[in-house]
Parts: structure tokens; C-alpha cells; sequence
């Protein structure tokens, strides 16, 4: 009988995770969503294709050789005994805990299937890469893109994945101490920071900006859809965060979980509120666009911890993360930084931002421990990154021609358009 619990304990946090990494993976139709309401209609099915494509190849490669080079768990595609081999170690583990379940005592260890641990890891490294998409949009050549993912999702993130959350010594020479929940810096931050190296070496898109210094503004060509997008990102957020506690089946655990979906919701809202207000200030008018990157701001910004501040703190967190993200997609724009979506600014200035945070409710964080951590992440990221676009630049070239960024890259890159009744007249 008391085996029976102990086998249901390993069941349900199971269970959890999997939920929470279905959640997560919902996210993808987020970012596929939002991005195709800010770019032009020309652009539309490029854009998709992007990230119904890079999600396929995230979960690929990080099956491949990602996971491996971050957890060492020795999940490989060829390695079929892997999954179970984990899960009797999971289970031998989850009947060595009798006493602390019996007392509600929350363990984060406690064992969970293994084949669930990778599932909702690399619904992880699909989100980093999805923010890449955005930040290169209408400019880049897909296959360029898809190249630059292999890479990305197969090994610049799981490298700095292993650094973190892995534990491991950084190049062998120092561990990091650094602490960061769901990811606001080794998961955002560093999908920022591959897109920000992509943008430098890509350039702005034709006639953003003009020959005095002045900003035009490009409208995306379906805001309803980039609503959207904002809602199920926010909706997927709470797994991505709440699966991040990593377990269910204790009282203590329970509770975190509770406290981080109520944070990461207020931390959404009051980013959405903060941003909305900003922009009426500077602009006179109620902005839409950046309404839904100060949500999704928020979000990133509480990331990094979402389980100890309390509901106003969170609040607070997100708040400033949709002011932040306001100022920085205007300070890109004044230096040229094309930035279609605003990616580099909602996932990397705030990321910053998100992981500086966790100071303000974590105890045990330190300020140095803090610092070290993003530099490494971001150094490693945007260097790494930078190299690999250079390459792929010589190789194949990374930018199309003026003359398909005018037609749209949707005819040149996929061949169809999204919206073929309104171009053609038919």
C-alpha cells in the first residue's frame, strides 16, 4: 500500500511536467502567431514556415546531441535504453523518500520519468530559437535561418544550459552561482543574443531608416493576430514557469506552484499596464504594439524568479520590464537596430532586468553571482552566434535580394503567399 503512494507521487509529478511542457510547446503557436501579425502580409507565410520548422529542428537536435551536452543524462536518438534506465532510477529514488512526503516536506529532487525531464527541456530550446525568428524577419533567407537553428539548438544554447542549470564547470575552470528560476537569462536573454548578432550582420530592412537619421515606422499586417499570440504566450507562461518548480506532489510544492502562476500573471499584467501608459505618454496615443510587448515583458521580467516575491512585488517586477521594453525598441531604433518585433528588447534588455530581479526577493542570490552569470551567458551566445552567421553568410549568404525583400519574401523563399486573394484580386 505505501508503495502505491509513493508510485502515485512519481505519477503525478510526471504528470505535471508533462503538462506543463504541452503548455510550453503551446507557446510556439504563440510566437508563430504574434510574429505574423507584425510583419508585412508579403512576409507572412515565410515567417510561419520559420517557426513551424525550427521547432522540429529544436526538438531534433536537442535529441540528438543537445540534451547530452547540457545534462549529460545520456539521452541519445540512438540510446533506447535510456528512457528506461531513468525511469527505475526514478523510481528506486521516489521509494527512498518515504519520510519527507509523509511530513509534506518539499524536495525538489524528487524524481520524475526521465522521458518527461526531456520533454519539457526541449520545448525549452524551441522557445529560445523562436525569439530569433522575429528579430531577422522579412530580410533573412530561410534556409539561412534553419541552418543558423541546427547550431543554435543543438549546441550554442545546450552549452550554456549545462553551465546553469546543468551544473558544470564553465570551460572547466569556475561554477557559476547564479540562480534563475525559469530561464529570464539562459533561456530569453540568450535567444536575444543570437538575434541581436544575427541583426548586426544582416542589416535593417530597406527604407526603415532614412539617409537624416529618421525612423520609419513598417506596420505589421494583422494586429488581431498578434493579440493572439500575446494571449497564448501568456497562457503558455504557466507552464513554462509553474513546470519549472518541478514537482506537484508535496504540500510545500503545491504551493510554490500557486504562488508562481499568481506572480507570473500579475508580473503580465503589470507590464502590459506600465507599457500602455508610457506610450500614451511619449506618443499621445493608446500603442497596441507595445500594450502587447509590455505584457510579454513582464512575463520575461518575473522569469528568473516567480515563486518568492508576493503578488504586488511581482507586479511591481513586470511594471518595470514594460517601461524598460518601451525605451529600449526606441533607444534600437535611434541606433539603427531593426528589430521587426521587438524580440531583442522584450527578451534580452529585460531579460537583464529579470535576472538583476531576483536580488529583490532571494536571499541566497548575489549581486556578483548575478552579473557573472549573465555575462558568461551572453558572451558565450552572441559570440558563438556571431561566428556561426558570419559562416553561414560566406557560405550561402544570409540576406536576399532588394529586389525579393520588395516582393516579399513569401514568392521567393516559399513560393505562396498567406493572403493570395488580396494581392491577386481573384
Amino acid at each position: 500500500m505505501e508503495n502505491n503512494v509513493y508510485e502515485l507521487q512519481y505519477a503525478l509529478d510526471t504528470f505535471y511536467f508533462l503538462v506543463c511542457g504541452a503548455l510550453v510547446m503551446w507557446m510556439a503557436a504563440g510566437f508563430a502567431m504574434l510574429e505574423a501579425g507584425l510583419v508585412r502580409a508579403k512576409n507572412t507565410t515565410e515567417i510561419l514556415t520559420k517557426n513551424v520548422a525550427l521547432f522540429a529542428i529544436a526538438c531534433t537536435m536537442y535529441l540528438i546531441c543537445g540534451y547530452q551536452l547540457m545534462y549529460g543524462g545520456g539521452f541519445f536518438l540512438f540510446d533506447t535504453d535510456s528512457v528506461a534506465s531513468m525511469t527505475e532510477e526514478a523510481v528506486a529514488g521516489v521509494l527512498s523518500a518515504q519520510a519527507d512526503f509523509r511530513n509534506g516536506v518539499e524536495d525538489a529532487s524528487m524524481p520524475y520519468s526521465g522521458a518527461s525531464d526531456f520533454f519539457f527541456q526541449v520545448v525549452f530550446v524551441a522557445t529560445a530559437m523562436s525569439i530569433v525568428s522575429g528579430a531577422v524577419a522579412e530580410r533573412m533567407k530561410l534556409w539561412a535561418f534553419l541552418l543558423f537553428a541546427v547550431v543554435m539548438t543543438g549546441v550554442i544554447y545546450p552549452m550554456e544550459g549545462g553551465w546553469t542549470w546543468g551544473g558544470k564547470e564553465v570551460f572547466g575552470m569556475f561554477t557559476l552561482e547564479y540562480s534563475d528560476y525559469a530561464g529570464s537569462g539562459i533561456v530569453h536573454m540568450a535567444g536575444a543574443a543570437a538575434a541581436l548578432a544575427g541583426v548586426l550582420v544582416l542589416g535593417p530592412r530597406k527604407g526603415k531608416y532614412g539617409p537624416n537619421g529618421e525612423v520609419n515606422a513598417i506596420p505589421g499586417a494583422n494586429l488581431p493576430l498578434a493579440a493572439l499570440g500575446m494571449f497564448i504566450l501568456w497562457m503558455g507562461w504557466f507552464g513554462f514557469n509553474g513546470g519549472s518548480t518541478l514537482q506537484l506532489s508535496s504540500i510545500g510544492s503545491s504551493n510554490e506552484v500557486a504562488s508562481v502562476f499568481l506572480n507570473t500573471n500579475a508580473a503580465a499584467s503589470g507590464g502590459l499596464i506600465a507599457a500602455l501608459i508610457v506610450a500614451r505618454i511619449m506618443f499621445g496615443k493608446a500603442d497596441l504594439t507595445m500594450a502587447v510587448n509590455g505584457a510579454l515583458a513582464g512575463l520575461v521580467a518575473i522569469t528568473a524568479e516567480p515563486a518568492d516575491p508576493s503578488p504586488l512585488l511581482s507586479t511591481i517586477i513586470g511594471a518595470v520590464g514594460g517601461v524598460l521594453v518601451v525605451f529600449s525598441i526606441l533607444a534600437l531604433d535611434k541606433m539603427k537596430i531593426d528589430d521587426p518585433v521587438g524580440a531583442i528588447s522584450v527578451h534580452g534588455v529585460v531579460g537583464i532586468w529579470g535576472v538583476l530581479a531576483v536580488l529583490l526577493s532571494d536571499s541566497d542570490a548575489t549581486f556578483g553571482g548575478q552579473i557573472v552569470g549573465l555575462l558568461t551567458i551572453f558572451v558565450w551566445v552572441f559570440v558563438t552566434s556571431l561566428i556561426v552567421w558570419f559562416i553561414i553568410k560566406a557560405i550561402m549568404g544570409v540576406r536576399v535580394s532588394e529586389e525579393e525583400e520588395f516582393e516579399g519574401v513569401d514568392i521567393s523563399e516559399c513560393g505562396m503567399e498567406a493572403y493570395p486573394e488580396f494581392t491577386t484580386g481573384k
